[in-house]
């Protein structure tokens, strides 16, 4: 997803909130959408390289505004991974997070497969889950066959 991708369908909604697509909110946009899973300081770093020497990029503070921005517009998500910063993904299409414990690697699996788990504290504790947020920490199936406890 590169910035002309974006640009158009962001600048409207923008607009409709009485602001202005910057080239840096379309940049930010892009990273995003290019990086899949990121913290703010790893699409920071994708700006810088993506401007090389000598070129312009925004600086954290000003990637963590236009997150928060693009966030409030429903443009992407944050999801809190455990440790570190969150990780923020397009809104495209809600999915949820599962994150070995052991190697780190993120996988994004269908929001269907919690649904009797979010009927359930629906129903007893009228709890409604953010399929968009959940992050499910374990081990991942290399990490469990390395460990040779790979189940049958």
């Amino acid at each position: 997803m590169g910035p002309d991708d974006v640009a158009a369908p962001l600048a409207e909604q923008l607009r409709a909130r009485g602001l202005r697509l910057t080239p840096q909110r379309a940049r930010v946009l892009a990273a995003v959408g290019a990086l899949a899973h990121a913290t703010p300081e790893a699409i920071g770093a994708r700006l810088r390289e993506e401007a090389g020497p000598g070129g312009s990029a925004p600086d954290t503070s000003t990637v963590y505004r236009t997150l928060e921005l693009l966030e409030r517009l429903g443009l992407v998500w944050h999801t809190h991974l455990g440790r570190g910063a969150p990780v923020y993904h397009a809104a495209e299409r809600p999915h949820l997070h599962v994150v070995c414990a052991s190697c780190g690697e993120i996988a994004s699996a269908a929001p269907d497969l919690l649904d009797q788990a979010a009927e359930r504290l629906a129903a007893e504790l009228g709890f409604t889950v953010d399929v968009g947020h959940v992050a499910l920490s374990g081990t991942c199936r290399a990490c469990r066959e390395r460990a040779g406890t790979e189940p049958s």
